[in-house]
């Protein structure tokens, strides 16, 4: 890697942890850059503005984790009941990286720039759907195996599970990790009752 993808990369993934923090907006140019040791005109270097430096850290950072570690596994399934809840399970109660009190990195810019910025909208839209789209080829590869009923409706599935978790780590927030254990719970009534 060359020096200066080094520190465009450097900015983006300091970014990320002062955003997932922080909050986008609340984030400053100045802040990130005291976090990173480059200079202002590194930074502009590398960036226009801040928003094409946020919508690079999604797309940069952010999105390449979420496929490696929630999208392949579950296109690949062959046990989608166990390998979802698994993936939420690990998500919820083992990822080191995910901060309770903070939430979910992705829900929190999606609730706060969705509505904001059209841009970050897509980037976010393209990060989620992904996610969503792989849940429901996990189920229809169970269809296909016999062990998801045939008149389940995968795409609503899917939906419903992400739209679960998203709420789940706002509660979390509030209510700290104690309160992910009942939704698990009721996360596998609910996938058992697909097969």
């Amino acid at each position: 890697m060359s020096k200066a993808a080094a520190t465009r990369l450097n900015i983006l993934q300091k970014a990320f942890e002062l955003v997932y923090k922080n909050g986008y907006r609340t984030t400053s140019i100045d802040e990130i850059i005291a976090t990173t040791q480059v200079t202002k005109g590194a930074f502009f270097y590398h960036f226009k503005n801040k928003d094409e430096m946020g919508i690079a850290m999604i797309n940069e950072v952010m999105y390449p984790g979420l496929y490696n570690d929630m999208v392949v596994p579950l296109v690949n399934s062959s046990e989608p009941i166990t390998e979802i809840y698994d993936s939420m399970h690990a998500l919820l109660l083992e990822n080191p990286f995910f901060i309770v009190k903070y939430g979910c990195p992705a829900i929190n810019l999606v609730e706060e720039m969705a509505s904001y910025n059209e841009t970050f909208k897509t980037a976010l839209g393209r990060l989620t759907s992904q996610w969503q789209e792989a849940i429901a080829t996990a189920l229809e590869n169970g269809k296909a195996a016999g062990k998801i009923r045939q008149d389940v409706n995968t795409a609503q599935v899917a939906q419903f599970i992400l739209s679960g978790y998203g709420g789940i780590r706002n509660l979390g927030k509030i209510y700290g990790k104690e309160i992910y254990t009942g939704h698990l719970n009721e996360l596998k009534n609910y996938l058992n009752n697909l097969s």
